[in-house]
């Protein structure tokens, strides 16, 4: 695997290019939330509240846009009084009826699954609201539906518009009473971006950049992410998205306890220690082939691929019996020499824990992307929709 370490050092180099293009965008997140809340206010989400609190809310969104369904339960909480479900295809679930409501969010304002769930929700009689560009598809329908429109402007990459899709989200929930997330919680989210875009900035060397260390960490690795509650669990998703999205790299996202417990149990197979095993002759060797039998396999080893667990904390809302799961994946890691990451997910309030983590991982992706030597900036036409 090709890796330029000095590319993510050299200034020249961050300045030109998609880089210089892109970066800009990574960095507007702290701006995006204050926006995206002043803009869902400006669309009267109010009035959703009329009718007073739905039997459920259903939050549709395909790709990059699903994980909005997670940010709204894992901000709002185990506590709510009303279920957030996510849904991801063509239509609508049978249940769905005048009672509920149904929050559509797209990037790009084009998503076919979306545009038809948003469809039946007005056929149904069911309250609606839409997050999209103006303009589009899914815009015209709000309009048709007399639905709340909360415009995503100014143009950006989808991937780096996960903030103005969903902070309008939770003013929703707030204006329904399910959480009581306040302005100054979305002001110390908006601020938590802005303190990290300052520590993982181009101009900042490695040693003292978080998203240039971690990305190093990762490069030749095939990481796993687990997060260790709801929060955590969120931004484990968007870490393994970012990665795919921009840095074109594989990574496996879980959650102690479920999946995790079980996903812990790739250390002991080809890509963790089972990898030293074969390498030192546990694997079965095809005799008849004495050639490939002898080969020297040192300089294998050195180039194969290995495990490596990014261990998400959240010790404000973690629950102990998880905490002490994620103290032994941590040590069964360590015994079978698989590498260890663990950060920790910093505030007091779900939307600033959330921000500080998923802030560091989408610098993280790009910074990646470019000892990759991959133009992250560039989107290859098979996955042109990410985000819609």
């Amino acid at each position: 695997m090709f890796l330029d370490e000095a590319v993510l050092d050299d200034a020249a180099r961050l300045d030109a290019g998609g880089i210089a293009a892109l970066l800009p965008h990574v960095a507007s997140a702290g701006p995006q939330v204050r926006q995206s809340a002043v803009l869902a206010q400006e669309a009267g989400i109010d009035r959703l509240a009329a009718d007073g609190r739905p039997r459920a809310i259903l939050v549709v969104g395909v790709d990059g846009s699903a994980l909005a369904a997670g940010f709204l339960a894992a901000v709002v909480g185990p506590t709510s009084p009303v279920p957030i479900i996510g849904h991801h295809e063509h239509g609508l679930p049978g249940w769905v009826g005048v009672s509920d409501l149904v929050l559509a969010v797209s990037a790009t304002g084009t998503s076919a699954e979306t545009r038809s769930a948003v469809e039946e929700a007005n056929r149904r009689g069911a309250r609606v609201a839409v997050v999209a560009p103006p303009d589009t598809p899914l815009a015209h329908l709000a309009e048709v539906a007399g639905a709340p429109l909360v415009p995503l402007v100014g143009q950006r990459p989808p991937h780096t518009a996960f903030w103005s899709l969903t902070v309008p989200l939770l003013v929703v929930a707030r204006a329904l009473g399910i959480v009581r997330t306040g302005d100054a919680a979305i002001e110390a989210a908006a601020t938590r971006l802005e303190d990290v875009a300052t520590r993982c900035r181009p101009s900042s060397e490695s040693f003292v950049n978080p998203a240039k260390t971690l990305a190093l960490e990762l490069a030749g690795t095939l990481p796993i992410v687990l997060g260790t509650s709801a929060v955590t669990a969120v931004a484990a998703e968007r870490a393994t998205f970012q990665l795919s999205a921009t840095a074109k790299y594989p990574a496996l996202a879980g959650t102690l306890p479920h999946p995790g417990h079980y996903q812990v149990a790739l250390f002991d197979g080809p890509f963790g220690a089972g990898l030293s095993r074969a390498a030192s002759g546990g694997a079965t060797v095809g005799v008849d082939d004495l050639e490939d039998f002898f080969r020297d396999r040192a300089e294998e080893e050195e180039e194969s691929v290995r495990l490596r667990l990014i261990l998400l904390r959240d010790p404000t809302s973690e629950r102990p019996e998880v905490s002490r799961q994620a103290e032994l994946a941590v040590s069964a890691a360590a015994e079978r020499g698989v590498g260890v990451t663990e950060l920790r997910a910093e505030g007091v309030d779900p939307l600033e824990r959330l921000a500080s983590l998923i802030g560091l991982f989408d610098f993280t992706g790009v910074y990646l992307a470019l000892a990759l030597g991959i133009d992250p900036s560039q989107t290859p036409a098979a996955v042109r929709d990410l985000g819609r």
